[in-house]
């Protein structure tokens, strides 16, 4: 989806109307030129690009609004009524040309299933993805992340430079990842979607069942 604030295009989220400022516009454009660049020297340069991101799935089906983005030209007044404090699993998936990293499931040392902070972010990156890692050449691979508070702390920064140096797509760094750009990374584009509407289809009752579900989804992708 291009968007333009000049044809009065709005983003709608959690209810909030936010204008798709001129901001929003110009970074966009900066990212895909430069991709647009990158590409023009090394033809398969998009193939190295591992895209990543976190996605909520809850035990009763319900799809996160923040996930779902609706562009139009009016406020759409739509509302889902969901219980307070459903159950649900926090998946972390970087999908590239070479395949899938992941499902990774974010959960404590009791295997209680926890919401994503800084320093579970960063258990990841060392426990499961750097590991991960050691069969691909990363010297080849460019890390993309968004501009979640997690992803972006200096001690995690810090740490993807430790495998990426500047190969890294991430807010405030210099390959700057813009706001409101679902529709330009793999996972919110296509993964997310497609591995929900799998899952809920033999209605799982446990969380142990849906994580199963999305294991296997993902490994037949």
């Amino acid at each position: 989806m291009y968007y333009s604030i000049d044809r009065n295009f709005f983003f709608y989220s959690k209810d909030n109307l936010v204008a798709l400022h001129f901001k929003y516009d110009q970074a966009r454009r900066r990212l895909v030129e430069w991709a647009q660049n990158e590409i023009a020297v090394v033809p398969d340069f998009h193939k190295r690009i591992l895209f990543s991101d976190e996605a909520h799935f809850w035990l009763n089906g319900y799809v996160n609004k923040q996930n779902c983005c609706i562009w139009s030209e009016a406020n759409p007044q739509v509302y889902v009524e969901t219980l307070l404090h459903p159950e649900k699993l926090t998946v972390w998936c970087a999908l590239w040309a070479g395949g899938i990293i992941g499902p990774y499931f974010f959960k404590n040392d009791e295997g209680h299933n926890v919401t994503v902070n800084g320093d579970w972010y960063r258990a990841m990156i060392t426990n499961f993805f750097i590991p991960e890692l050691n069969n691909h050449d990363v010297q080849e691979l460019w890390f993309q992340q968004d501009g979640a508070t997690c992803h972006t702390a200096r001690a995690t920064i810090d740490l993807l430079k430790d495998t990426f140096g500047d190969r890294l797509i991430s807010r405030f760094e210099p390959v700057n990842w813009p706001q409101r750009s679902c529709d330009l990374t793999l996972l919110d584009y296509f993964l997310w979607g497609y591995v929900k509407s799998l899952v809920y289809v033999d209605k799982p009752q446990t969380l142990d069942h849906l994580e199963d579900n999305i294991r296997r989804v993902i490994a037949n992708i």
